[in-house]
């Protein structure tokens, strides 16, 4: 498919990696440049002698280079990507050189292997084994929901007004606990809450919001056995608890449709991993889905997602109720297609659709939401994102160099924009003209920190 500049500059690991690839766009830095149905490469002159091979399989986009870089693309793929952007002419039409064919052979091999692998039949688990590693776990959960229902109870006898820095150790050494007792959902909910100690007007109310998803998890623990199959899956994803992704893929619920991308962002974990969501949505379910994948010290992701495209996929979801999260089961090996924005409802109506999202299931951590008609505006250091003609209006949370980006597109004008809610700020992920043809104007570059 052909990529724009600005879906290119979304792909880059980061904001270093964007601003090297553009340095890399001269043509003498690029001896060879090429071009097939399935592929583009290019040969890139660096310090040595011996130019970077560098290639892209087109049905992801998946890149390879034989540059030492760890980031994923590298500047060389995202260089030859953005120069096939501005300038499809510098490229010769033809038969992929041996460097190239080998590998796209290679990748054809491995997804041939891989649906061999997964139409064969998967050895049946043993159910005893497995209770006994369940019981095991919940014992070890229990004591720890134990012990963070002490806590919880302690901050609130003393105040939350009288919180400070000061008591950021103990928060973190309770999360390290609940680690600890394998409920890591549960710690990651804590470090979250005391990010908001302090933080801003009204913060105690807004941390007392999140002590209460917690609470609710503490109360649903020792009541598991009483809850529904869709309601104990929920708190299983709350503590953390993994899905077996073979049981997933086989018994996860089944949707074949043809999946818009919404948005796509990176959050760097720490310094060798990476969490990265995508967000779909189904041209003819009109269901959203969260694929949620991670990649360890730099090396990138097994699947390339291009924000404003669609492509054919069939995808199993996690249970649950009112489940996003999902895996992608079958993924033909075309290539996406740009296509227009699916048709959203009006502001009314995506409220009432995060509403039963919440009331299906409190404890998620994000909401997609699609404003059709919304414009961004700043008001002292706040950047805002007003909805519509009525005077109602999120905050975003937008780095500052983003932000402006996002206010030249619109001008003033509105824009149909997506993003990720958490109940507290709107984190926008892409925007398109407000009629939502053709591709984004503006999508979110980088890593978000």
């Amino acid at each position: 498919m052909s990529l724009s500049t600005e879906a290119v500059l979304a792909l880059a690991p980061d904001d270093a990696s964007a601003k090297a690839a553009k340095g890399l766009l001269a043509p003498a830095k690029w001896p060879t440049l090429g071009h097939s149905d399935d592929a583009v490469w290019g040969e890139c002159q660096g310090s040595g002698s011996k130019p970077y091979q560098t290639q892209v399989d087109l049905s992801g986009p998946v890149f390879r280079c034989s540059c030492p870089s760890r980031k994923f693309p590298c500047k060389h793929g995202l260089a030859l990507m953005l120069l096939r952007a501005q300038s499809e002419a510098s490229f010769t039409a033809g038969a992929p050189p041996p460097w190239v064919a080998d590998w796209l052979a290679s990748r054809r091999d491995k997804a041939e292997k891989k649906e061999a692998r997964a139409a064969e039949p998967a050895a049946a688990p043993d159910p005893a084994a497995a209770a006994k590693r369940d019981a095991q776990r919940w014992k070890r959960i229990e004591a720890g929901v134990q012990e963070l229902a002490r806590w919880l109870d302690d901050q609130t006898q003393r105040g939350l007004a009288a919180l400070g820095s000061e008591q950021t150790e103990g928060w973190a050494a309770m999360a390290a606990r609940m680690v600890d007792a394998q409920a890591p959902g549960l710690g990651q909910r804590i470090i979250q809450a005391a990010e908001l100690i302090g933080a801003g007007e009204g913060w105690p109310a807004r941390l007392l919001d999140r002590l209460g998803r917690l609470q609710l998890i503490v109360d649903a623990v020792p009541r598991r056995d009483s809850l529904s199959p869709a309601t104990r899956a929920d708190l299983r994803a709350a503590l953390g608890w993994p899905q077996d992704r073979e049981a997933l893929l086989a018994e996860g619920e089944r949707v074949s449709d043809h999946w818009l991308v919404l948005g796509q962002c990176l959050d760097e974990r720490d310094a060798k991993l990476v969490e990265r969501h995508v967000w779909l949505q189904g041209r003819a379910s009109g269901r959203r889905a969260l694929l949620l994948d991670y990649s360890h010290g730099g090396r990138g992701f097994e699947t390339g997602w291009v924000s404003g495209s669609e492509r054919a996929a069939v995808l199993r979801f996690y249970p649950g109720h009112a489940s996003q999260r999902a895996v992608v089961a079958e993924l033909p090996a075309e290539a996406a297609s740009t296509a227009a924005l699916v048709a959203v409802n009006d502001e009314a109506d995506e409220w009432q659709r995060m509403a039963a999202q919440i009331a299906a299931n409190p404890w998620q951590p994000l909401l997609p939401l699609v404003w059709a008609e919304a414009v961004p505006a700043r008001h002292g250091d706040q950047w805002w994102l007003r909805l519509g003609a009525a005077p109602q209006a999120l905050p975003m949370q937008l780095a500052a160099a983003e932000a402006w980006q996002l206010l030249a597109h619109s001008g003033g004008a509105p824009l149909r924009v997506f993003g990720e809610w958490d109940g507290e700020q709107f984190a926008p992920l892409t925007a398109w003209a407000a009629e939502g043809a053709g591709a984004p104007v503006w999508t979110l570059s980088g890593a978000r920190a």
